[in-house]
C-alpha cells in the first residue's frame, strides 16, 4: 500500500514530533507499505522518509522543481517526480497514495487535510484519512471540528471520515483494515 503522509517541513520543531514521525515511518516500512511525501529533507517530512529509508521502504518524494536547492529534498528517494506548481504536486500525491496520514505540521499541512477530507466527502475519493496526533498536537484541531458539528457547519458523517490517533500501531492497523463508508453527499452537507 502507498501511504501518504504530510506533514511539517519545519526545522524548527521540537524533537518530540520529528522522533515519533520518524518511527511512524520505520513502522510503515517494516510493514511492507511505501511512503509517498512531499520530499522534504526536514521537519516531519524529513523524519518519515529517514523512518521509511531505516525500515527499507519505498520512498516516493513529489515536489516542485523549484524546491531543488541544497538540503531542501530528501536525497535518497527510491523515486522522485519533480512537478511544476505545488497544485501539481497535491494532485499527485493524492494520485500515488491508497490512504492519508496527517502529522503535526503547519500552514501546508492544513491546506493538504482540508483539501483531502473535502475531496473524501464530494466522493472523490475513498481512501482512509487519519490525523496522528503526537504530543496533543491537534486536540485543538478535533475540538474544532466537534463545534463545527455542533453548531451545524458540518455533518456528523464528514467528521468520521477522519480519526484521530495517538499509536502509531494502531493508526497503521486502522489503514489496513480500512473499508470504505457509503458516502452519501447530501448527508455529508448541509444543503
Amino acid at each position: 500500500m502507498n501511504i501518504c503522509v504530510y506533514g511539517a517541513s519545519s526545522n524548527q520543531i521540537s524533537p518530540v514530533y520529528t522522533d515519533a514521525v520518524e518511527q511512524l515511518g520505520e513502522k510503515l516500512a517494516k510493514r511492507g507499505h511505501s511512503l509517498v511525501f512531499g520530499a522534504g529533507n526536514s521537519g516531519c517530512m524529513g523524519a518519515s522518509a529517514r523512518g521509511a529509508q531505516k525500515g527499507g521502504g519505498e520512498i516516493i518524494g513529489i515536489a516542485p522543481t523549484f524546491f531543488e536547492v541544497d538540503g531542501v529534498l530528501f536525497e535518497h528517494c527510491t523515486k522522485f517526480i519533480g512537478t511544476e506548481t505545488m497544485r501539481e504536486r497535491k494532485k499527485l500525491l493524492e494520485e500515488y497514495s491508497d490512504a492519508f496520514i496527517v502529522t503535526p505540521g503547519g500552514i501546508g499541512t492544513y491546506d493538504e487535510f482540508f483539501e483531502i477530507i473535502t475531496l473524501k466527502q464530494l466522493e472523490r475519493h475513498s481512501k482512509a484519512i487519519a490525523i496522528y496526533n503526537v504530543n496533543g498536537y491537534y486536540d485543538e484541531l478535533e475540538s474544532l471540528l466537534d463545534k463545527a458539528v455542533r453548531e451545524d457547519f458540518m455533518t456528523g458523517e464528514t467528521k468520521a471520515l477522519v480519526r484521530f490517533f495517538t499509536d502509531a500501531d494502531e493508526m497503521l492497523d486502522y489503514i489496513e483494515d480500512y473499508i470504505p463508508p457509503k458516502i452519501i453527499v447530501s448527508n455529508m452537507k448541509h444543503i
